[in-house]
């Protein structure tokens, strides 16, 4: 299919299309970083293209779907533009296909001119302390994805029966997790949070969140608006050590403004105090977990040792244990500490830094670039940044790809045609949610969540999705 752009006379890119058909591309992982690639593929006026959005799961969007708090529907808003990417006759949508297990790599190699990983990190970074793997001890990642209605964590084992919750961590997602365990559910009843989790959260015993950073206020990593909006729930109290937000707030640097700003916030609120409420959110600067302690196999309490600043040899600022420890009695530890990528069967990955080995994303296998695989997102660059962030990096991976397209000669046009790929899957039997299947989940849910007065209620089963989407 063309999309009635001429191709610049005597261009690269004319040279390395002699044949007169699209550029055909993979793209795996329909999540934010996916979705901005096959923009950045639309976008550009000099490529005719052909793009193929593959993703593990029945319903496409990731992390804005599975990741995003229920109560900020604003940010997954942006699903809409998404949507518009996929009703282009130049694209389609592949869902419940899994790359790397009933899909090789070499197999979207075979039948695609450029395959482009966008795939996320899917996983938390460890902590790294005794006690981390008892009952009650779960990683933010897996917690934010049941209460989302992920398919694969809907039967996770979270038990609120307990009334305090320790939070490792300090960044946007740890402020998520405290103010879901805090604020009234009747707050959450029209949302998109999974049924099973609203119920839960009926029944929970807890009365306290206690965050812990390794660092000092200045260098919390969450945004003012997200204390702000736990501090303006009603029925709940934020607790903050005043000496140490005082101390940050008469040293940090004026011109600083954003850094400026969360310290104000965290003057006023310390100021305020958590006047007796019912329910509270301590944070806890300068303390690190040692441990996570058990009692008959489950989390009984944690240990933190407390830590003072100082500057590295690289001048940056890092925490170091004073050897004074404290043991705080808690049921549930939650880690939110950072996402990891995972490793992808016939992929190159890069251990230390939990990413796909690459460079400007081109995929490297020893330090050199396999022809034909990217990647983008946070699969690419770690964990860094907001939904957005992915956009420009995308643009930046396709700028590559289609400078290598230039260079690369011609492939046979049946051996990448639409028709390879369909044919493959047909003969492995997947059954592949269509973008016309996704409506039909699209609505299904939609219709559920009416009935009970939510914008949706999610399908949290596979199959039960699969038969939504007419599969």
């Amino acid at each position: 299919m063309t999309t009635g752009v001429s191709e610049p006379a005597g261009s690269a890119w004319a040279t390395a299309t002699t044949s007169g058909r699209p550029l055909r591309v993979a793209v795996v992982g329909a999540g934010p970083a996916g979705f901005y690639t096959v923009e950045a593929l639309l976008k550009r006026k000099d490529v005719d293209v052909d793009v193929d959005l593959f993703e593990r799961l029945p319903a496409p969007y990731g992390l804005l779907r599975y990741g995003v708090a229920p109560d900020h529907p604003k940010i997954k808003s942006v699903s809409v533009a998404y949507d518009r990417l996929c009703e282009d006759p130049r694209v389609r949508f592949f869902g419940n296909v899994h790359v790397g297990r009933g899909l090789a790599v070499s197999d979207l190699l075979a039948c695609y001119d450029q395959v482009v990983f966008a795939t996320g990190c899917e996983t938390d970074r460890r902590i790294g302390v005794p006690g981390e793997e008892l009952a009650g001890s779960l990683s933010a990642t897996a917690f934010v994805a049941w209460y989302n209605g992920h398919p694969e964590y809907r039967s996770l084992p979270v038990d609120l029966s307990t009334e305090r919750v320790v939070v490792v961590g300090i960044g946007d997602v740890a402020m998520d997790l405290a103010r879901i365990l805090l604020r009234n559910p009747d707050d959450l009843a029209n949302t998109d949070i999974a049924d099973y989790a609203l119920a839960a959260l009926r029944t929970s015993r807890v009365r306290e969140v206690v965050i812990l950073a390794r660092r000092g206020p200045r260098q919390a990593a969450f945004a003012a608006k997200e204390l702000e909006d736990i501090a303006e729930l009603p029925g709940v109290g934020v607790s903050v050590d005043r000496d140490q937000v005082t101390h940050d707030l008469e040293t940090v640097d004026p011109h600083h403004g954003t850094e400026r700003h969360k310290l104000e916030v965290l003057a006023a609120i310390a100021d305020a105090g958590d006047g007796g409420a019912r329910r509270r959110l301590e944070i806890r600067f300068l303390a690190s977990p040692a441990a996570i302690l058990g009692e008959g196999g489950r989390t009984a309490a944690i240990r933190i040792q407390h830590n003072e600043l100082i500057r590295s040899a690289s001048s940056d600022v890092v925490a170091r244990g004073t050897g004074r420890y404290e043991t705080i009695p808690c049921g549930l530890v939650l880690r939110s500490v950072g996402y990891r990528g995972l490793p992808l069967a016939g992929l190159p990955f890069d251990e230390e830094r939990g990413i796909i080995a690459n460079a400007g994303g081109r995929v490297l296998d020893g330090g050199v670039i396999v022809p034909g695989l990217y990647v983008s997102g946070w699969i690419k660059r770690g964990a860094t940044g907001v939904v957005g962030t992915n956009k420009g990096d995308a643009a930046a991976t396709v700028a590559n790809m289609l400078e290598d397209a230039a260079t690369t000669p011609a492939r046979d046009a049946a051996s990448v045609s639409r028709g390879a790929i369909d044919r493959v899957l047909g003969e492995r039997g997947i059954r592949v949610v269509t973008w016309d299947g996704w409506k039909r989940i699209d609505r299904v849910e939609r219709e559920r969540g009416a009935a009970t007065g939510k914008v949706r209620e999610k399908l949290t089963d596979i199959e039960a999705c699969l038969e939504a989407a007419g599969v």
